[in-house]
């Protein structure tokens, strides 16, 4: 049906913007953050964004430290967790490590907000519990229950920050695969390796392919299983010497 104009005499109206709130914020904040990482992230970018004035989103959020966390917390919502079962705490450890990791090396360089940093948020406690409570129930005294669970969390954040890095280095460099990316970066570092004296590096040049083969994914299942198999060997010996 065609629509019938205004008559000049009357006033065009803009159309009413929805209300502002924390949602609406976050939610902005993380379209953000997933196109240009946090660096491309401020309070006044993310006002432009919903067509206000920074000012009016420090009634939602305080400043842009809490609104990093509220975007981190929004994307730990998306972690599902199974029942806890403790006679398989192995696997589900490895299960839920590696869709942690997962969800959140799909956000950019977002897991930079966790270094350092203790989150609280509701979604960030639930994770928490979890693998604290499995690692518990597993057998493991509470500290030891504790550092494993520190320790394994700082590995999923520290490992899919520095394949955040990798991403922003490929956009800078134009290539929009990861793929062929990161097939240029191992060419170019098997390259530097080959011309290596051998007599000065004799291991690192006679085992190169093992150097510089293994993709991402293999290299954070490696690490995932060490720290697993620790866990698993203080546990074998706690329960030896009873």
């Amino acid at each position: 049906m065609t629509s019938v104009p205004n008559p000049p005499w009357r006033k065009t109206r803009k159309p009413v913007k929805p209300p502002l709130s924390q949602e609406a914020i976050v939610d902005v904040g993380l379209r953000i953050v997933d196109a240009e990482g946090l660096d491309g992230l401020s309070m006044r970018r993310v006002a432009q964004e919903l067509d206000t004035g920074p000012a009016s989103l420090y009634a939602h959020v305080s400043n842009k430290d809490e609104l990093i966390e509220l975007i981190y917390e929004k994307v730990l919502g998306e972690i599902v967790l199974p029942e806890a079962d403790p006679a398989n705490w192995q696997e589900q450890l490895r299960a839920y490590a590696r869709q942690a990791h997962a969800v959140i090396a799909a956000h950019a360089d977002l897991s930079k907000a966790t270094l350092a940093k203790i989150p609280t948020g509701p979604n960030a406690l639930r994770l928490g519990e979890y693998m604290y409570g499995l690692l518990i129930e597993a057998g493991l005294p509470p500290l030891d229950a504790s550092l494993g669970m520190d320790r394994i969390s700082l590995y999923i954040a520290s490992d899919a920050f520095e394949g955040s890095q990798h991403y922003a280095h490929m956009r800078a460099a134009g290539i929009t695969s990861p793929d062929d990316y990161m097939k240029h970066l191992l060419e170019q570092i098997g390259g530097y390796y080959r011309s290596l004296p051998p007599e000065m590096f004799p291991y690192m040049t006679g085992n190169l392919d093992a150097l510089v083969e293994p993709n991402g994914e293999d290299r954070f299942e490696f690490g995932l299983d060490l720290l697993i198999a620790g866990l698993e060997m203080r546990l074998a010996r706690m329960r030896e010497s009873f």
